[in-house]
Formats: structure tokens, C-alpha cells, sequence
């Protein structure tokens, strides 16, 4: 397996450690119901090292992006990010991703670590003249700091004013004594924070720090099993349960990172401005069940007289309500807020209901 420059940091704490897109990744430390409220109320540490970087540059750069992504990169100015996705040529999503526009002819794409190869394949295969690529996954570190004191901890060990960075905007500045830090302001929470990006020669000191400077705000290392319940909490879609190659932007919900704007001529456009003109017969939606009991990927998703109409993509029970929730895909007439929806778990049909 692989390390990330924190990884004898997660072990000396008594992390539970597992496999995660062939990096040895921390699970939990005190455990998720503990980190899961760590973050929602102070501030946690997660270590994103795993994720992928690639830098695109050069003066047809724009134009490329905007033939292999969904969204609209031309509207970026430079500090800005943008949510997006790679559309597969097939109706489906390669990868979900971050744009960031760090220069006028230079982008920093954050991918899935999971998906890191693949990703790389596929823009080799869409590449024009006028574009370089550098895969600087193996020599960035990133960690992502979030939670509501996650600003006043990381203040202290900068001289930008974080308070001036608003949300899916970026600076370039020092940190902790490191120079050429990536401080943005995105993350996978819902809960507010920063996600850095700097080289791993000063994972150490930047680890230090923070915990350092944290101590009195009782912040902690949080592990991938709260990280998924904080992002399902928040209804983010995870790459390999909510989208895939077979998922289309539309059925996910992410018509708003599907711009069809004029000049914009990217993959898959004809057929996801068809899907967004005459609808889809599939939706994703949130859910809450109105019964006790937990929601898993994979369970079969019902009607009222037990006729299958979907299936569960993500599910967990809330650390703090004990409220069974999930994502999953349901016939489009099962889509609105409000409806009516049971899931099939140990041979019972739980009550559930769609919500935004």
C-alpha cells in the first residue's frame, strides 16, 4: 500500500488503518460518532494526501477544459475554484473534480484518488496542442482542516486574511512557515474550513502546528469513516456510489455544473442538453427514513406496494439524531421533495421520505 506524509502520524495516534485506493488511509481515531460531532462543533483534521493533482497550462488550456469538463471554465478568474465533472462520451461521469484557476494560462485539477490513472487516461486521450500536463499527485500533500473553528485556529498561522477568502476561492501565501501553500476555501463537510496544498517536505511542521495551535479549541485528526457520514450529512455525492460511468450529470442532480454555454462544445453535450430538454426517468435523491433503521448501499429502494423503483447509492444512521438517512436513485416520479418512498432492509419496507 501506499503512504501519505502523514501516515506514521495516523498510526502513533491508534488509528484504525485500512485500505483506501491503494493508500493506507485512517478509518477512525476516537471514533466516528465522536469525530463526526468534532467537526460539526469545533474543527477536525482530515489528511487528503491521497487525492490527485494535475496541473494544466499553457494558452490553449481553456479551450481544453472546456472540451473535457462540464461546467464553465471561462467564467473563472484567477483565486477562483469551480465544481465539475469529466462527462465519459457515454452519458456518464469519468470522475467528479475542483477547478482551480491559479494563473491566467494555468489550472490545478483536484481528482479522486481512486480514480488518479484512469483520470490521467483520460485527458491524455483529449489532448491538444498548446496544453501541458504535469501529474503532481506523488510530491503534494493537502490536508483539509473544517469545522466552525477551523478559521480562527488556521488565523494564527498565516499573514493572508483568511476572512477575506470567500467560499470556492483560493489564495497562494505562507503557512506556518511554508511558502507557497494553496489555502482554499472548499471542502467535503459542509462545515466550513480550508483544504491546503503544499509539498510534502513540510508535512511535518504544518501537522505540528496545527495541533499545536488547535489544543484549546479541542481539535482532532478525523478519519474517511466520518468523512463519509459529513458528506452524506450534507448530500455530496461520493464517486463510486451516488455517480459513476453510469450515471449521467442530469439523473445526479448536477445540472448546475452542466453549463451549455454558447461556444462551450465538450463531450457529451448533445445528449445531456437532450436529457435536460425532455427529462430523465431516473433521479438521485436525498432521503430520510421515518422508521428506525439504517440505510445501506445497495438496498433495494420500493413503493407502497413494494414494486422496486430505485436503489440506495450511500446510507448511514446520524451520529447525533440517530436519524436513518441516504442517497440513492428512484423513477423520476418518486423525485420531489415530499415523497413517499420505502426501503427494503431484512425483508421490511421502511418508511422514507425525499427531502432536498
Amino acid at each position: 500500500m501506499k503512504t501519505t506524509p502523514f501516515t506514521h502520524f495516523h498510526e502513533a495516534l491508534g488509528a484504525k488503518m485500512h485500505e483506501f485506493a491503494g493508500y493506507n488511509m485512517p478509518i477512525e481515531y476516537s471514533g466516528i460518532t465522536d469525530e463526526h460531532l468534532t467537526v460539526r462543533n469545533s474543527a477536525g483534521v482530515f489528511d487528503v494526501s491521497h487525492m490527485g493533482e494535475f496541473w494544466v497550462k499553457g494558452p490553449k488550456a481553456l479551450e481544453y477544459l472546456q472540451s473535457i469538463t462540464s461546467n464553465d471554465v471561462s467564467t473563472l478568474v484567477v483565486g477562483k475554484a469551480q465544481y465539475s465533472c469529466f462527462p465519459n462520451g457515454k452519458g456518464g461521469i469519468v470522475d467528479d473534480l475542483l477547478v482551480y484557476r491559479v494563473e491566467p494560462e494555468k489550472y490545478l485539477l483536484v481528482v479522486n484518488a481512486s480514480n488518479i490513472e484512469k483520470d490521467w487516461n483520460w485527458c491524455q486521450q483529449h489532448m491538444i496542442e498548446g496544453v501541458e500536463m504535469d501529474n503532481a499527485s506523488e510530491w503534494t500533500a493537502q490536508l483539509a482542516i473544517q469545522g466552525p473553528k477551523a478559521t480562527e485556529i488556521l488565523q494564527k498561522l498565516t499573514s493572508v486574511n483568511l476572512s477575506e477568502i470567500p467560499y470556492y476561492s483560493f489564495t497562494v501565501g505562507d503557512f506556518a512557515g511554508a511558502d507557497e501553500v494553496i489555502i482554499s476555501n472548499t471542502g467535503y463537510t459542509g462545515a466550513g474550513g480550508f483544504e491546503l496544498y503544499f509539498y510534502p517536505e513540510h508535512a511535518k511542521t504544518i501537522w505540528n502546528a496545527i495541533f499545536e495551535t488547535g489544543a484549546e479549541y479541542g481539535i482532532k485528526p478525523i478519519g474517511l469513516g466520518a468523512r463519509d457520514t459529513l458528506r452524506l450529512e450534507k448530500g455530496f455525492c461520493l464517486y463510486g456510489n451516488d455517480i459513476d460511468d453510469s450515471t449521467s450529470p442530469i439523473e445526479a442532480g448536477l445540472g448546475w455544473i452542466t453549463k451549455f454555454a454558447d461556444g462551450k462544445s465538450f463531450v457529451d453535450r448533445a445528449l445531456l442538453e437532450k436529457q435536460k430538454a425532455e427529462g430523465v426517468s431516473r433521479k438521485l435523491v436525498r432521503f430520510e427514513l421515518t422508521e428506525r433503521g439504517i440505510p445501506r448501499h445497495g438496498y433495494d429502494i420500493v413503493d407502497e406496494a413494494g414494486e422496486v423503483i430505485g436503489n440506495v447509492t450511500s446510507g448511514t444512521m446520524l451520529p447525533e439524531s440517530k436519524k436513518g438517512i441516504g442517497m440513492g436513485y428512484v423513477q423520476t416520479a418518486y423525485s420531489k421533495a415530499g415523497s413517499k418512498i420505502y426501503i427494503a432492509i431484512r425483508n421490511k419496507n421502511l418508511e422514507a421520505v425525499v427531502v432536498k
